[in-house]
C-alpha cells in the first residue's frame, strides 16, 4: 500500500482543467464552504450534480484540489457512487430498483423486459441519447415492489406485463397486439331468445 509521502501528487497542488469558464467559477461557488477536514467529498459532489445533472470533467481537478487528492481518486468516488454520473443524463431517465424486496418479487424479469424495449443496457442510454436505464438503490418504498422510479415518481407494483406495457407507453409504441386481439377474439355475447 502507497503511504500518503511517497505519492507526491497528494501534496501538490492539482491544476485545474481546461473547460467551460462558466462551469469552472460555479463549481468553485458550490464548494467553497466543503472543508477537507470533515470529509465533504460526498456532499460537493452532490450540489454540483444537483446543479448540472451530473459531475462535470470540468468539476475533478476542483474537487481533487479542494479535498487534497489526486483526480483518480475522485473519479474513483464519482465511479463507486451509483448516484453519480460523469456524464449528462438522457432526456428519459427510468431508474431501476435493486434492492431486495424488488429482486424478491421479480425486478430481473422487469430489468430485461425494460432494457429490450428500450434498447440500452442498464446504466447506458440509447444511442439517440432519448432514454436511459439508472440501477438505483433501495429508497424504502417497498411497499410498492418491485418498481421503477422516473421522473420523481414511483410506478408499482410491477409485474412484467405491466411493465411491459408502461415502457411501451413512455416509448410511444402502440399497445401489445395481443391484447388488442384477446378483446377482437372473444366470443360474442349469446342473443337473448336464441
Amino acid at each position: 500500500m502507497f503511504s500518503q509521502a511517497s505519492h507526491n501528487s497528494r501534496t501538490s497542488t492539482v491544476a485545474s482543467g481546461a473547460g467551460s469558464v462558466e462551469i469552472v467559477t460555479r463549481v468553485n461557488e458550490l464548494i467553497a464552504d466543503l472543508r477537507p477536514d470533515n470529509v465533504d467529498l460526498l456532499a460537493a459532489c452532490h450540489r454540483i450534480q444537483h446543479e448540472y445533472g451530473w459531475v462535470p470533467r470540468e468539476a475533478v481537478p476542483l474537487l481533487a484540489a479542494k479535498f487534497n487528492t489526486t483526480p483518480a481518486l475522485i473519479f474513483g468516488a464519482i465511479d463507486f457512487y451509483s448516484e453519480l454520473r460523469k456524464e449528462a443524463p438522457a432526456d428519459d431517465v427510468v431508474e431501476w430498483c435493486s434492492g431486495p424486496a424488488c429482486l424478491l418479487k421479480g425486478s430481473v424479469g422487469i430489468r430485461r423486459a425494460m432494457e429490450a424495449i428500450l434498447g440500452c443496457g442498464m446504466n447506458q442510454a440509447t444511442s439517440d441519447g432519448k432514454f436511459e436505464l439508472r440501477l438505483v438503490q433501495c429508497d424504502g418504498t417497498c411497499h410498492l415492489a418491485p418498481l421503477v422510479r422516473h421522473k420523481g415518481k414511483y410506478v408499482g407494483p410491477l409485474s412484467a406485463t405491466r411493465a411491459i406495457e408502461w415502457t411501451r407507453s413512455l416509448k410511444g409504441v402502440e399497445p401489445a397486439l395481443a391484447a388488442v386481439s384477446a378483446v377482437e377474439d372473444a366470443d360474442p355475447p349469446a342473443e337473448e331468445g336464441a
